[in-house]
């Protein structure tokens, strides 16, 4: 069926286009089926879109089409295409495979993921891959058949550089905002560190949330290469880079689901550093009572990661640290950032845990790449950081993604939580306490989240913080205070 092209500034963020009832009725269509749209051309472009039923603007036989639709057909206002309902791919059948604990063969996992980069998987469709992946899980070979084809379906990054380095962690710690300071360390002294990082999936805040309270992380591929050529280093958004297409739509459907398959996970992680040509990483996995895994689970986690790097012929660590509570002060992309740049600066005195742990990091990292002795890298992260030169480098870093150091706001409403009694804090529930940071908004109200004024082990006297609660209105603040006293992530 042919219908007129209307064209509209609407970014849906996936292919979509908008019929009327009536003319989606002609075809059989309903909301949220797949369409293939054709050009008309004798070359024809075609895209497979999600379609919804729209009244008010549109006439019978007209369609108004995403900028997503419109970029990749090149399609003008009251040209004609050809839409037609699209067949049930091949690759749905391949999951309900995995659904029913089938292995998956190579080529059956390269479909998978080419369908879902060309948008012939619904949300729905892609929901089911990520349980299969959840359970009954991944064989190690179905896993690295799955970072081969995420690499695959994207572009990829080489520097000409003798150390390019990478570090990650796979989260769930509240604050645990190392990644700035151990990339402003370690580019600071030379090492190429282009990192592409996530936004949150289930925490109150990703790198890339955190990195964008002060510059832009959404650069494309020319503007890493420039930025990273000039500063030895970036800080980006990986999902805007176009290197893991079909990554960052899982990742979109696991935060709706809550859940972060450990397949995905060894994927989605070792497809980003691949992506970037890496040849040293670092993998931070945090364990404990409130972290994403047990001690058992972590060391599990680190041969896996470990094998996978010996396949893929880098130089990769895997470093067990402990994940019992939450990291800095700050819980939130603002609050965050200003740990961050409060143990950056030599002037200021940051949380010590959070450059405790960011020394230990980047010392990993230098002996990694000999450019010190064993057991000499924190030293030389310490001096790096002391003298200021990883500060002027992270400035430097900013600057070039087009920021700059400013005053940092925080939300216009607050509430101090204080200690009735003089009491001792036993422990604070990770988990609790990323999910309490967005019921206030975390991450997309950036000046939103927590204040930690004590941490676990410490003495609170009567009358003291304990912590602060930060929102961007009185509702949002109030539903935050009833989470706090039903779900008590603070112990005493």
């Amino acid at each position: 069926m042919q219908v007129k092209i209307k064209i509209s500034d609407w970014d849906a963020g996936i292919p979509v286009i908008m019929l009327k009832s009536k003319t989606a009725g002609r075809l059989g269509i309903h909301p949220k089926q797949r369409l293939l749209l054709r050009t008309l051309s004798k070359k024809p472009k075609q895209i497979y879109a999600i379609v919804d039923i729209f009244e008010k603007f549109l006439k019978e036989n007209e369609v108004a089409v995403s900028l997503e639709v419109k970029k990749v057909l090149g399609i003008k206002e009251g040209s004609k295409i050809d839409i037609s309902i699209a067949p049930i791919p091949a690759s749905l059948e391949y999951i309900k495979e995995k659904l029913n604990n089938r292995r998956l063969s190579e080529e059956k996992i390269k479909l998978i993921i080419q369908d879902i980069v060309d948008n012939k998987l619904s949300e729905s469709e892609i929901s089911l891959f990520v349980s299969a992946m959840y359970n009954p899980g991944m064989t190690f070979d179905e896993t690295v058949s799955l970072i081969e084809a995420i690499l695959s379906s994207g572009t990829t990054l080489s520097f000409r550089k003798r150390y390019v380095v990478d570090k990650h962690c796979i989260g769930g710690i509240p604050g645990n905002r190392t990644t700035p300071i151990v990339v402003a360390i370690c580019a600071s002294q030379g090492l190429t560190m282009p990192k592409s990082s996530s936004r949150a999936i289930t925490s109150a805040a990703g790198t890339a949330d955190v990195i964008e309270t002060l510059t832009r992380v959404d650069l494309n591929m020319e503007e890493v290469k420039k930025v990273v050529n000039k500063t030895n280093a970036c800080l980006v958004w990986g999902g805007g880079l176009g290197m893991v297409p079909a990554d960052s739509k899982i990742i979109a459907i696991e935060k709706e689901l809550k859940i972060d398959p450990e397949a995905q996970l060894l994927a989605s992680i070792m497809a980003k550093k691949l992506a970037v040509g890496s040849k040293y990483i670092l993998i931070d996995v945090p364990y404990g009572p409130f972290a994403k895994v047990s001690k058992k689970k972590g060391k599990a986690l680190k041969f896996k990661f470990e094998k996978l790097g010996r396949h893929f012929g880098v130089d990769l660590k895997v470093v067990l640290t402990k994940g019992d509570s939450p990291i800095g002060n700050g819980v939130g992309p603002v609050l965050e950032m200003q740990d961050v740049l409060a143990v950056l600066d030599p002037k200021k005195q940051g949380p010590k845990d959070l450059e405790k742990k960011s020394l230990f990091l980047a010392g990993e990292i230098f002996e990694m790449t000999k450019m010190c002795r064993k057991g000499k890298g924190i030293f030389l992260a310490k001096h790096l950081l002391d003298s200021g030169q990883a500060y002027e480098k992270f400035k430097e870093i900013i600057r070039a993604q087009g920021g700059k150091l400013k005053k940092l706001e925080l939300a216009k409403d607050s509430y101090d939580f204080i200690a009735q009694h003089t009491l001792k804090i036993k422990h604070l529930n990770n988990k609790k306490i990323n999910s309490l940071a967005r019921v206030l908004g975390c991450p997309l109200d950036k000046t939103t989240g927590i204040y930690l004024h004590k941490k676990v082990g410490e003495k609170v006297k009567k009358g003291e913080k304990i912590l602060t609660l930060y929102a961007e209105s009185k509702p949002r603040l109030g539903e935050a205070i009833r989470f706090l006293e039903k779900e008590k992530p603070v112990k005493f």
